[in-house]
């Protein structure tokens, strides 16, 4: 009997995102491109060769044994960017830096590769979306000039490497990697294959040479980062720089950290000296009045491990023009208003069915933790009944369905900074553990009875 041959089939891949076929469609089922997929050869035989043992890139050794010299961070002189990073730049890691247009991303790198150019040797700055000149601008402005900071505007990835090789740089600073090309791989400019090979060749060049690599990448409508999947997987931090527009502060956010916390949080204040470094944030997220008003609460949120301070703020008014009432929201989880108002009207007797009832943060901040809901709760009840919250109070805790309040973590450190803002009185979970001097704590064991004992 003749042996069976298996023919393989020719696959198609899509230039747009990577996904393959094995037969080519007018429109990728993946990111829905038209005429996207090409044929790319012959897929894989179904039989298995064998692997013999091959050449190694150097001896196992006792883990205790590995020296650590060479992965060490490197701060960079800004407090809140190192602490973002879990204490500064690692030689040969690769940075993604993602946020939306003018938030500010290329004037903080520059001012980074200025603080790196001081203490470590040359930096390089490639800008592919702006001249050299332009990119001198900015550093004029923010005062960033040094002999040892290097410009380069080069949209192929060819140059770059030779920039690469006539400065030998610490650290690289590529804006934007959406517009850097490589001529060996086909694709459109900024498509997932192109972005993919930059960052990948890159990524190689970072790690045998011992160069920080910093990438920036651009943001969809949604928020996330543009690109390929697989980018993200690639690098070894992905940091998230957002911020309102009507608004100077900017947040720094880790959302990946290989070498580090990855839920730390950066504050910056934008202004015409460049991006400056807040290292007490809290005072920008409460406002300052000479009187309580109704609908106001202040909570601590954990941002990592740094307790900040932040109000909360509702209004609750009669739905006079008839339908559904209205909830809208600002710097609040929607889903978990619509569900704190639905205890609050069940478990703590505050009638809101006929009523609209909006709720947003003070400052821009965006609050997701559930150790909010107290405060929220507070806020719709106060708003609700045209009562205001005693001064100097701050509340925190988690609400469940059945109006139970639960504990958080971090209570220690979230009494300690309400103590030192200036705070007397705490309604948080039972059970806090130490309290701080001149912190009165009032342990609320389901929201029902906070709002008795309050209104």
């Amino acid at each position: 009997m003749p042996p069976t041959v298996v023919k393989s089939r020719p696959a198609h891949r899509c230039s747009e995102c990577g996904f393959a076929a094995t037969r080519w469609m007018g429109r990728c089922p993946e990111c829905q491109a038209w005429g996207s997929l090409s044929e790319v050869g012959g897929a894989a035989s179904g039989g298995l060769r064998a692997v013999v043992p091959g050449p190694v890139t150097g001896r196992a050794r006792p883990i205790a044994q590995v020296e650590l010299d060479g992965s060490r961070a490197v701060p960079t002189g800004i407090g809140e960017f190192d602490r973002v990073l879990g204490g500064g730049l690692v030689p040969g890691a690769v940075l993604l830096v993602a946020g939306e247009p003018g938030v500010g991303k290329s004037t903080l790198l520059l001012e980074v590769a200025h603080r790196v150019a001081e203490s470590n040797g040359p930096t390089l700055v490639v800008s592919g979306e702006e001249s050299t000149a332009q990119v001198r601008l900015r550093a004029e402005r923010i005062g960033a000039l040094h002999p040892q900071l290097f410009l380069a505007a080069e949209t192929e990835l060819s140059a770059v490497l030779s920039h690469i090789e006539e400065v030998n740089p610490s650290l690289l600073v590529l804006d934007s990697v959406q517009t850097v090309r490589s001529p060996a791989v086909d694709g459109t400019d900024g498509g997932a294959t192109q972005v993919r090979a930059v960052a990948s060749a890159l990524t190689g060049i970072a790690k045998s040479r011992g160069m920080t690599v910093i990438l920036v990448g651009h943001v969809t409508k949604d928020g996330a980062i543009a690109g390929p999947r697989a980018l993200e997987h690639l690098v070894d931090v992905v940091i998230s720089f957002d911020g309102e527009r009507h608004s100077t502060l900017r947040m720094v956010r880790a959302t990946k950290n290989r070498f580090g916390p990855a839920d730390e949080i950066g504050c910056f204040e934008i202004g015409d000296g460049g991006v400056v470094g807040v290292p007490d944030p809290s005072h920008l997220f409460v406002s300052k009045r000479a009187a309580p008003v109704a609908g106001s609460c202040v909570t601590v949120t954990m941002e990592g491990s740094r307790p900040l301070l932040a109000e909360v703020q509702s209004l609750v008014a009669q739905n006079a023009g008839g339908g559904s009432p209205r909830r809208a929201v600002s710097g609040l989880d929607p889903q978990r208003l619509a569900m704190i108002n639905a205890v609050v009207e069940r478990r703590g007797g505050v009638p809101l069915g006929n009523s609209d009832v909006f709720a947003a943060s003070v400052g821009g901040v965006r609050i997701v933790e559930p150790a909010a809901d107290m405060a929220i709760a507070l806020a719709i009840a106060s708003a609700a009944k045209d009562k205001a919250l005693p001064v100097g109070m701050v509340a925190f805790g988690e609400v469940g369905l059945s109006g139970e309040v639960r504990r958080v973590g971090g209570i220690g450190r979230r009494l300690a900074e309400a103590a030192r803002q200036g705070y007397t009185l705490a309604v948080v979970p039972p059970d806090p553990g130490p309290v701080p001097r001149g912190l009165r704590v009032v342990e609320i064991p389901d929201l029902g009875s906070v709002l008795n004992r309050l209104f």
